[in-house]
């Protein structure tokens, strides 16, 4: 890996641990609809912007809006819904490390409805993940808060969409990955807006709460895209798997800086647990990590 992408690299997972932490100050107020509706929203206008500037602004809508709107609902709409009901009650540290098991699912769907083969570092790593999450979830006190079993299974199924939308963009139809995120965060905006009359706004946009929507929207969604499509360019697909095991870890840490969430041992073996499964399900190898060249 490239000096270059190497700092790329921990600047996206930096970014994506980060957006669980905006989550959890502007939820409250904008509600969970509202919140996700200006993430995508945002995200959208910055990357037409910038589509326009790099030349990449060519959507097909006629040709490629049905598969806008299913990547949009697995991919964006819906997961970020999720989570963002989640945060009402769940921690920043705990949703991003629920974010990690997204391979897990992966994995299991394509187990069970691709009749992939099941090895035993697969079987090892899924019971890895679910051991992960039961230490994380059962010896967190925020588990014994109204509403945080329905939060818990939010943030899992969330996770349970990336799952899906991975398998859906490896088989759908080849899009460039620009135009797959330009054209789904509009989708994602339309899908959404209307969900806002049932989770209404709560409380009026104060200036941290407005700081944590542009944050979401342009920093966490619109760079973080470009952050990650030119990872993927230059290093390829071993790079978005390291992503998903480093955002707990800066998730954990935000939260904890940030909004003084505690860090007991249940987190710190959670997300150790977790990782370790997720990286034999994926067939990741840490020490690829290492190979740096300048």
């Amino acid at each position: 890996m490239q000096a270059a992408s190497f700092i790329r690299l921990f600047s996206l997972a930096a970014i994506w641990g980060a957006s669980f932490l905006f989550m959890r100050i502007a939820v409250g107020s904008l509600g969970p609809a509202a919140l996700m509706t200006g993430r995508v929203l945002l995200a959208a206008l910055f990357l037409g912007g910038m589509g326009w500037f790099l030349k990449k602004h060519q959507l097909d809508l006629k040709n490629n809006w049905k598969h806008f709107f299913i990547l949009g609902f697995f991919n964006s709409a819906l997961p970020f819904l999720l989570f963002a009901y989640a945060a009402q009650t769940l921690t920043a540290s705990v949703l991003s490390i629920l974010n990690a098991t997204a391979p897990i699912w992966g994995a299991l769907i394509g187990i069970v409805v691709f009749r992939q083969a099941l090895t035993l570092p697969i079987v090892t790593g899924l019971v890895l993940g679910i051991s992960g999450v039961a230490i994380l979830v059962g010896f967190d006190p925020v588990v014994l808060e109204p509403g945080a079993l329905v939060a818990v299974l939010c943030a899992a199924g969330a996770a349970f969409c990336y799952g899906i939308a991975t398998h859906y963009t490896r088989l759908a139809k080849t899009v460039a990955p620009y135009t797959n995120a330009h054209g789904s965060m509009w989708t994602s905006a339309l899908m959404l807006a209307p969900v806002i009359l049932l989770f209404p706004i709560q409380a009026d946009l104060s200036l941290n709460v407005a700081a944590a929507v542009l944050a979401l929207g342009i920093v966490c969604t619109g760079v973080a895209y470009l952050l990650y499509f030119r990872l993927v360019q230059d290093e390829g697909a071993t790079p978005a798997l390291t992503v998903t095991f480093l955002i707990p870890v800066f998730g954990v840490f935000w939260g904890h800086v940030f909004l003084n969430e505690a860090l007991g041992w249940h987190t710190v073996i959670g997300v150790a647990v977790v990782i370790t499964g997720t990286s034999l399900v994926t067939g990741f190898k840490p020490s690829a990590l290492f190979k740096v060249k300048a």
